[in-house]
C-alpha cells in the first residue's frame, strides 16, 4: 500500500519513495534542554512518533532508523545556568531525562539514536572547513558565517523573498557581515562561556549547524525525511539545507520535509507573556498520558491545533469507553490480527488521524454490538491491532480504570493505608484530610463491608 506525505519543499502530497527500503532514515529536531517541554513540543513528538510507527509497519522495524537530537549547547542554556547558578551539564542532563520520561508517558518511544550536540563538535568544525574552502562561508572577528548570496537557491523551503527572510530571521546587524542575511556557523565564547578550540578561535557552534553535522554523521549526506514544527521552517531548516547542500557539492540534503501546524491554547497563542504555557510535565500529573496523546492526534498534524481542557477531557472519556469495552470482554481472548486495511490506509494517507479515529470508533462499535464470543474475539483483535499501530489501548483495562492510566496505584494505596490507620486511631480530621488529597488526585474513596476501596473518577 502506498504511503503519501505532504512535502513542505514542494507544497504537495507525494508518494513516499525511500532512498533505500532497507534503511529508511528519519530525523526529527529534538529539544533544547533547559526547561520542561510544553504541549506544542509534545504535539510534534507524538506526531512524528506516529510517522515512525507507520514507516516501521510498512518497512519493518529494523529497516527504519529514527534519529532525534538533544541540543545541549545553546544561548538559552547558558542563560539558564547563569540565572540558576547550576552547571550547564547538570541542567542539560536533568531536562534531557525529564523530556524522555515525559514523552514516554505520551507513548513516544525513545529514538534509535539520540545524539547530543556537544558530542559532534569535531564534525561541525569539519563541515565549517568545507564551507569556507568552497567559498560558501567566511571567518570574521572570531565568527564564521554562511554567505547567503553565494548560494542562489537559498529560500526554496520557506519561499520567502529576501526582505521577508531578513526580517523573519531577526538578523543581527554586525559590521563583520558581508550581507545582512548571513548567519552564524561559529561564534566566539567569553571565558565564562562554554567553548572549544578551533581554527577560528575558542568558540561554540551556531544552532543551525548542529543538526546538519549530526545528520551528516548519522544519516549521511542525503536522507529521506526531516521533520519538525512549522516554526522551524525558517530560518532553522532553511539554513540547514543551505549548509548541508553546499558542504556536499550540491548533493540534495533531504527528500521529504514534514512540519506540524501551530498550537494554540484555548484559542490564544501560547506564550509566557499571556501566562498560558502548558507543560507536558504538569498535565501528566493529573491526566493519563494516553489521553494527551489521543487529544494531540485528534486533528490532522498539518492543521493549526487548539489545546483545550474540554478536548482533553473528551479524549479521556473516549478512551474510558474503549477500555470499558475491553474490560467487559476481558475473559475473551482477542484474535491475533493485523490492523484493518481501512485504518492503515488512513494513516498511510499523510497521517490522516481524524479518519483513523473514525475507523477506530467503527471498530469499537463492532465490539460493542458483537453477538457471540467468536465475533467478540474478532472485533477485539481488530481494535487492539489498530490501537497498537497508533499507540493507544495497550494498557490492561482493569488497571486503566483503577489508576486512570497514570500508573500511580502504589501512591494511592499508600494514601489509603494512611487513611485506614487514621480511622483506626479515630483521627477523623486526618482521615478527612487524606480523603481530600485523594479527591484532588481524581480518586473516589468508598466505605464497603470489606473496608476502604477506591477508583479513579471517569
Amino acid at each position: 500500500m502506498t504511503i503519501t506525505l505532504h512535502n513542505t519543499l514542494t507544497r504537495r502530497k507525494e508518494e513516499f519513495k525511500p532512498i533505500d527500503a532497507k534503511k529508511v532514515r528519519i530525523y526529527f529536531c529534538g529539544p533544547t534542554v533547559y526547561n520542561y517541554a510544553h504541549i506544542g513540543n509534545g504535539r510534534a513528538a507524538v506526531v512524528f512518533n506516529l510517522l515512525v510507527r507507520v514507516m516501521r509497519y510498512a518497512y519493518g522495524r529494523s529497516h527504519v532508523q529514527y534519529v532525534s537530537n538533544i541540543t545541549d549547547i545553546d544561548d538559552k542554556i547558558i542563560e539558564a545556568a547563569r540565572i540558576s547558578g547550576e552547571p550547564i551539564a547538570a541542567i542539560t542532563e536533568k531536562f534531557a531525562l525529564i523530556y524522555n520520561e515525559d514523552m514516554a508517558a505520551l507513548g513516544v518511544e525513545k529514538p534509535d539514536l539520540q545524539p547530543r550536540a556537544t558530542e559532534y563538535i569535531p564534525q561541525m568544525l569539519a563541515m565549517i572547513g568545507k564551507l569556507v574552502k568552497s567559498g560558501h562561508a567566511y571567518a570574521a572577528e572570531g565568527h564564521v558565517l554562511f554567505n547567503v548570496p553565494a548560494w542562489p537557491d537559498y529560500g526554496g523551503l520557506s519561499r520567502r523573498n529576501r526582505d521577508d527572510m531578513i526580517a523573519g530571521a531577526r538578523v543581527e546587524v554586525a559590521p563583520y557581515k558581508k550581507d545582512p542575511a548571513d548567519f552564524v556557523l561559529w561564534k566566539p565564547s567569553t571565558p565564562d562561556q562554554p567553548g572549544w578550540d578551533s581554527p577560528y578561535g575558542r568558540g561554540r557552534p551556531g544552532w543551525h549547524l548542529e543538526c546538519s553535522a549530526m545528520n551528516e554523521a548519522l544519516n549521511g549526506n542525503h536522507f529521506d525525511i526531516h521533520a519538525g514544527g512549522e516554526d522551524l521552517i525558517f530560518p532553522h531548516h532553511e539554513n540547514e539545507i543551505a549548509q548541508s547542500t553546499c558542504a556536499h557539492g550540491g548533493e540534495p540534503y533531504v527528500n521529504y520535509w514534514m512540519h506540524n501546524g501551530w498550537l494554540m491554547v484555548e484559542g490564544r497563542k501560547m506564550s509566557k507573556s499571556l501566562g498560558n504555557v502548558v507543560l507536558v510535565h504538569d498535565v501528566i500529573q493529573r491526566v493519563p498520558g494516553e489521553a494527551i496523546r489521543y487529544a494531540l492526534l485528534s486533528a490532522h498534524y498539518r492543521q493549526p491545533f487548539d489545546w483545550t481542557e474540554d478536548l482533553l477531557q473528551q479524549s479521556k472519556r473516549t478512551l474510558d469507553r474503549y477500555y470499558g469495552l475491553l474490560r467487559d470482554t476481558k475473559d475473551i481472548a482477542a484474535n491475533d490480527l493485523d490492523a484493518p486495511k481501512t485504518f492503515v490506509a488512513a494513516l498511510k494517507d499523510d497521517l490522516n488521524t481524524p479518519k483513523a479515529f473514525a475507523e477506530l470508533a467503527v471498530l469499537a462499535k463492532c465490539l460493542s454490538t458483537a453477538k457471540n464470543d467468536m465475533e467478540k474475539a474478532e472485533a477485539k483483535g481488530a481494535l487492539l491491532a489498530a490501537g497498537k499501530l497508533i499507540g493507544l489501548l495497550q494498557q490492561d483495562a482493569e488497571a486503566w480504570f483503577k489508576t486512570g492510566g497514570n500508573g500511580d496505584e502504589e501512591a494511592i494505596n499508600n494514601k489509603l493505608e494512611e487513611m485506614r490507620q487514621a480511622r483506626l486511631n479515630k483521627d477523623y480530621i486526618k482521615s478527612d484530610g487524606i480523603r481530600e488529597e485523594l479527591r484532588l488526585m481524581n480518586v473516589d474513596v468508598s466505605m464497603t463491608p470489606a473496608g476502604l476501596t477506591w477508583r479513579k473518577k471517569s
